[in-house]
């Protein structure tokens, strides 16, 4: 996509909820614009660019200092502790009741997602997320980058999601990421100390092999905030 194209995608994802990929989509329309201002040799057109691209990189700093905000604030409503070798903590048991009808947008971020069981957890709760939220429209994944074979695996799950459920998905990767939290855009925010690893290895054919309230655990807190100024 062009400069155009890119910043009039960025405007559609913005009036839908689809917050983290506009900002994105502003960011490298703006890129794009200023190359077509520099080589604009009529001085008002230039201005007219140059207005432009002021006005999107603005919309993209409000976006980001608004992801920022969902990180930091909210109210505690719940604190669950795992306790090592412990059962019946699934992702729905766990925290299925916050993803609903109202989850539009779900920002991950997770900074090991390079193992196969890594990359099947995030399968796993892709899966609930599209069951329950009824109205998803993306899945945005944060993590830090591994190889061909995270790069296949990403890609299998975003024609998955699109084909089956009409949901994109979107990975930016980081080597500054630590934190490991989940963010719904109805206004609550999972954090989990081991993120979404917090499963031991199951033997083969033992209950919890596909069923993972049966799957032993290790020790890690939960914090569920609900912050309402994050609802979109």
């Amino acid at each position: 996509m062009n400069a155009i194209q890119l910043l009039e995608r960025a405007v559609e994802f913005d009036n839908s909820g689809r917050h983290v990929e506009a900002v994105k989509l502003y960011e490298e329309g703006a890129e794009g614009l200023a190359t077509m201002a520099r080589n604009a040799t009529d001085p008002a057109k230039r201005r007219h660019f140059e207005a432009k691209i002021q006005e999107y990189r603005n919309r993209a700093k409000l976006l980001k200092d608004q992801q920022e905000r969902m990180r930091t604030k909210g109210e505690i409503k719940d604190k669950i502790l795992i306790v090592e070798n412990s059962t019946g903590h699934s992702y729905k048991s766990l925290f299925g009741k916050y993803l609903d009808g109202n989850v539009k947008e779900i920002l991950v971020e997770e900074p090991y997602l390079r193992e196969h069981f890594q990359l099947t957890n995030l399968v796993m709760f892709c899966e609930l997320a599209v069951v329950n939220c009824k109205n998803l429209k993306c899945i945005n994944v944060k993590t830090t980058k591994a190889g061909p074979d995270q790069l296949e695996a990403f890609k299998q799950l975003n024609e998955s999601l699109k084909t089956l459920r009409g949901v994109n998905l979107s990975v930016e990767f980081s080597d500054h990421i630590h934190d490991r939290q989940i963010l719904l855009s109805n206004g609550h925010i999972i954090k989990i100390g081991r993120g979404l690893n917090y499963f031991k290895k199951a033997e083969k054919y033992c209950l919890g092999t596909y069923d993972f309230d049966f799957r032993e655990c290790r020790e890690t807190n939960v914090d569920i905030l609900f912050c309402p100024e994050n609802i979109k």
